[in-house]
Parts: structure tokens; C-alpha cells; sequence
């Protein structure tokens, strides 16, 4: 098992495997279809690099495809569970290409954003569907910073410690969702 505290830097992403059982320690941001789809909005064309009008820094985060619920009595969080991250496919490579270094989803990815991973030197981690619940135990802190009419949609900064996560692909492009069975 490793550790990793964000943000992260290309050699903290370069040292990672697929399949690499990860603690994650740091502030991660959640974002769903409808903030994606304002973020990629928020870019100014032709940026390289940089946030324009997007709500935080992309450059070297982490975005963790999740809707948490509401808080419940002395918890900063409700129950923040992995959704499915082909959803977010359309706009990952830009959002990559604008220097977002890590995604926390379940599923696999589409062909392009496989490349884009490899070409950015991104990665992609896995969290475990139908454990929101305990995973939410790992938020130490949760902040709406944009997108409070969204909902569960809404952007949330998130502190966190020790949040478990597999590296599904890695910044090589190899692949968990690619691996031949055996026998």
C-alpha cells in the first residue's frame, strides 16, 4: 500500500502503478456531469495552462466523481460514493490538457481519454462502489466552493486522510481494464 499527499506533482504520478493500493491524503474537489460542463465552459479557448474562470486551480488536483449527501449531526459529510466516470468522458481531455493531474471514479474509460492520460501524464484511481459510506469517513472537511444550485452536483473542496483508492490506469498507460485472464 502506498501513500500519496496531494497535490500531485508528475513525479508522484510517474512512481504509480496500475493496480497500486493508494492512501490519499489532501484536498481533492468533487465534480459531476453538470460542473464539468461548466468548468470546460469556464475556460478561456486556447488556455494551456492556468484557471481563468474556472472555480479552483486545476493544475495538479484531483477531481473525484462524486454527488456526496448531506451532512448528517457532527460529520462534515454524508454518504460520497465513486459515480460512473465515462460520464465525465467529454470533457476529461481538456480538462487534462489544462493541467488536471488525477480523476477517483469507478469504470472504465473511453479510448480517448486513455490517450489523453498517457499523454499528460495523468492518472486515474478506482474507489470502491457501495462503500460511500465508509469512504466518507475519510472526509475530514467538505466545502461547497461553486455550483451551490447544482445540488449534490455543486463543486466540494474536500480535505481528506487516507482515502482509499487503486490506480486503475496509470501515466504509462497501463490499464487494470486491459489485463488478460489467466488460464
Amino acid at each position: 500500500m502506498r501513500t500519496l499527499t496531494t497535490p500531485l506533482t508528475l513525479d508522484k504520478v510517474s512512481r504509480l502503478n496500475s493496480g497500486d493500493i493508494v492512501l490519499i491524503t489532501g484536498t481533492i474537489y468533487t465534480a459531476r456531469d453538470a460542473a464539468h460542463k461548466k468548468i470546460v465552459e469556464a475556460l478561456p479557448p486556447h488556455q494551456n495552462f492556468g484557471c481563468g474562470g474556472v472555480p479552483f486551480d486545476l493544475k495538479n488536483q484531483i477531481i473525484y466523481y462524486a454527488g456526496p449527501t448531506p451532512a448528517r449531526k457532527g460529520m462534515p459529510i454524508g454518504s460520497c460514493g465513486p459515480t460512473t466516470s465515462s460520464r465525465m468522458d467529454d470533457y476529461t481531455p481538456t480538462l487534462l490538457k489544462n493541467g488536471l493531474k488525477g480523476m477517483i471514479g469507478k469504470g472504465k474509460r473511453s479510448d480517448e481519454v486513455t490517450k489523453a492520460i498517457k499523454k499528460f501524464k495523468a492518472i486515474y484511481f478506482v474507489a470502491v462502489g457501495g462503500a460511500a459510506a465508509l469512504l466518507a469517513t475519510k472526509i475530514k472537511k467538505a466545502k461547497v466552493i461553486a455550483y451551490p444550485q447544482l445540488g449534490t452536483e455543486a463543486i466540494y473542496k474536500l480535505e481528506v486522510k487516507d482515502f482509499p483508492v487503486i490506480v486503475a490506469m496509470d501515466s504509462k498507460g497501463k490499464n487494470i481494464f486491459n489485463r488478460k485472464k489467466k488460464g
